[in-house]
């Protein structure tokens, strides 16, 4: 799950602590998924540490993994009602249509913001409401390129339906791109989430879709950049 805010009346550390705590909000933590892309091209650079071209090789590679699989520490809003961005990227589409056929919630078409995430993105995902999971779905498909409209349909994707405890049901949908070959999701059916709360990843360019009860109110626009479990993309229905 996603790190937590620093509490209230923690006390302050000062010397070398306070180094250690500055360090480490400036540099994100690895995402544990990760760790075998970090490990495998630094024991490259160690073995092959007598030849500089290895060496570098192996270093480049094992930086490039770690800034993928960063995992930053995020504060999502505490007011009532809002949907939260399930991902760092850019909101490719703010439009309606009918969730996925595999989750079985009927062809009336919902609002829907779908979020574009670069190889330059944090990949982790965020949960967009707090509630309880009442279904989760992996369906097969194609690896076509995240921004095209179709790729909703067509890609490989993940889909998990969250109930709040007002009634109201938002799904989200992590969809595979045209680099990306793994989806990972830690939630189940029953698991009670918190908003902000990291419960997947995708490697390595991907998209993820965010549909809406009817009368909910959108607050993004195309183009507009997300900050995954910071940004409000839209407020519930009252």
């Amino acid at each position: 799950m996603a790190r937590r805010p620093t509490p209230p009346g923690t006390p302050d550390r000062t010397g070398a602590g306070h180094v250690v705590d500055l360090v480490r909000d400036a540099v994100p933590p690895l995402h544990p998924a990760g760790l075998p892309f970090v490990a495998a091209p630094l024991a490259l650079a160690l073995i092959g540490r007598k030849r500089t071209w290895l060496r570098r090789a192996g270093l480049g590679a094992a930086l490039a993994s770690a800034a993928f699989f960063r995992h930053p520490n995020r504060v999502p809003p505490t007011r009532p009602g809002v949907v939260v961005a399930p991902a760092d990227g850019t909101i490719a589409l703010v439009d309606y249509a009918v969730p996925p056929a595999e989750l079985g919630l009927g062809e009336v078409e919902l609002p829907r913001v779908s979020i574009f995430l670069s190889v330059l993105d944090v990949h982790v995902q965020r949960v967009p409401v707090s509630g309880i999971v009442r279904q989760v779905s992996y369906q097969a498909g194609q690896f076509k390129s995240a921004d095209l409209p179709e790729a909703s349909a067509v890609n490989e994707r993940n889909s998990m339906v969250l109930e709040t405890i007002d009634g109201h049901r938002v799904t989200v949908v992590q969809i595979a791109g045209l680099l990306a070959r793994r989806i990972v999701c830690d939630a189940s059916a029953g698991d009670q989430l918190v908003i902000g709360d990291t419960y997947g990843l995708i490697r390595f360019g991907s998209r993820v879709d965010t549909y809406l009860p009817l009368g909910s109110r959108l607050l993004v626009e195309p183009g507009q950049r997300t900050i995954g479990a910071e940004t409000v993309l839209a407020e519930l229905p009252s």
